[in-house]
């Protein structure tokens, strides 16, 4: 059964200059975001009456900017997920800290949340001015105190390789931010997206501040910052205290099934749960012989879903893997974990793939991506640093092209 649950809010009050998500700047209280979060709490009470949120464990209401929602309309739309996903036990929000004022932390909070993933990417002003991010330092101080004085778990999300960012200035927001007291830190380096602002600003600069030295440096950096604070690395971009680890981001590694509703939102599926989803949406397509795994994408727009909430009425984007595909792709994903590829996955590969198998793990292990510990094949530093090189070698094994359709 599905095990997490993901709903996307597309709004912000402006595009930070590095974004590519889906997500628009729309002016405050503009009334499509209600049309549209009521829209996404009719989806949530549509496919909880199919039984599809019976077992969900995890949820997550990110974005864009949720807390664009306000206080009513995102803590209307958090407890409805309450209502809908009863066995829910951990629900985090994604927060901007010019957004997230005290009214909408306390609705959140009185609605059922219990994390808040706060969008700090970095206390020193320059640099976020060059992000384009609408908050200062100060004010990403001041709303996660706020935050953990609420009584929410906390994750402080960070951005290395940025203009103007240097080896200290990176230290220095790495050490601040640790003294917050949040139990969770996510660091990303910057990825220039084609069509965004920060392309076509740097469109002829090298960009040395962005290369892969540099932003192996710095992620290196933010491992031995946080490790020496007492983190733990449990995913390649994710770091938590003992029991502050984000058990939803660690289900998109984990091949547990979940739900993605909202404009561009994404879900993956085993062939019974699609069935039961197609009974209420008749336009999805049925799936090809051999299928085992089901990936879907909302391909509906902000504006459609508002006037059209119904899933029957949504248009979608598919991908259908074999069993051997879908073992590739666990195999894939499980290397994003610290720990490593389970034993019973392994076991389960060696039978669909054999010899194959055997070669790619000798070569990863030989190129030192990665290594036997614990009884587990485990990735190495060299093999967080080097991820595309290890991931696309393991997902290499899936034979055949990945059927695709469009509804």
């Amino acid at each position: 059964m599905i095990g997490s649950l993901y709903l996307h809010v597309p709004f912000c009050a402006r595009k930070c200059a590095y974004c590519d998500f889906a997500s628009w700047a729309t002016p405050a209280g503009d009334p499509l975001m209600t049309r549209y979060s009521h829209a996404l709490e009719a989806q949530l009470k549509e496919v909880g009456s199919l039984g599809l949120l019976d077992a969900c464990e995890t949820a997550y209401v990110g974005g864009g900017t949720p807390t664009l929602l306000g206080e009513k309309g995102l803590g209307e739309l958090v407890s409805t997920l309450r209502e809908m996903a009863p066995r829910v036990d951990e629900l985090t929000c994604e927060a901007n800290p010019d957004s997230l004022t005290n009214t909408v932390l306390h609705a959140v909070c009185e609605a059922g949340a219990t994390r808040l993933s706060v969008g700090v990417q970095s206390l020193v002003d320059g640099e976020l001015e060059e992000l384009g991010r609408l908050h200062d330092s100060a004010c990403a101080r001041e709303r996660v105190r706020a935050a953990l004085a609420s009584g929410l778990d906390v994750s402080v999300d960070l951005m290395c390789a940025t203009p103007g960012q240097t080896d200290e200035s990176w230290t220095r927001t790495l050490e601040e931010a640790l003294g917050l007291g949040a139990g969770h830190v996510s660091v990303y380096p910057l990825q220039i997206e084609e069509g965004t602002a920060l392309d076509v600003r740097y469109a002829n600069d090298p960009c040395a501040w962005n290369d892969d030295a540099v932003q192996a440096g710095r992620m290196t950096q933010a491992q031995v910052v946080l490790e020496g604070h007492g983190f733990s690395r449990y995913e390649v971009a994710s770091y938590a205290m003992p029991g502050k680890q984000c058990r939803h981001n660690r289900a998109y590694w984990t091949g547990i099934s979940y739900l993605g509703l909202g404009t561009a939102a994404s879900s993956m599926l085993t062939l019974d749960e699609y069935l039961r989803l197609r009974s209420r949406a008749p336009q999805l397509p049925l799936p090809p012989g051999g299928c085992e795994r089901i990936r879907l994408t909302v391909a509906s727009d902000r504006q459609a879903l508002a006037e059209d909430p119904r899933i029957s009425g949504l248009s979608f984007s598919l991908e259908f893997l074999t069993g051997p595909q879908a073992v590739a792709e666990d195999l894939m994903l499980g290397a994003r974990l610290v720990e490593g590829l389970d034993l019973g996955l392994v076991s389960r590969a060696h039978e669909t793939f054999g010899s194959s198998l055997d070669a790619v793990l000798e070569g990863l292990l030989s190129d030192g991506l990665l290594t036997e510990r614990g009884g587990r094949l485990a990735p190495t530093d060299r093999g967080w640093l080097l991820g595309n090189e290890l991931f696309g070698a393991l997902w290499g094994l899936a034979p055949g092209e990945v059927a695709a359709a469009r509804c």
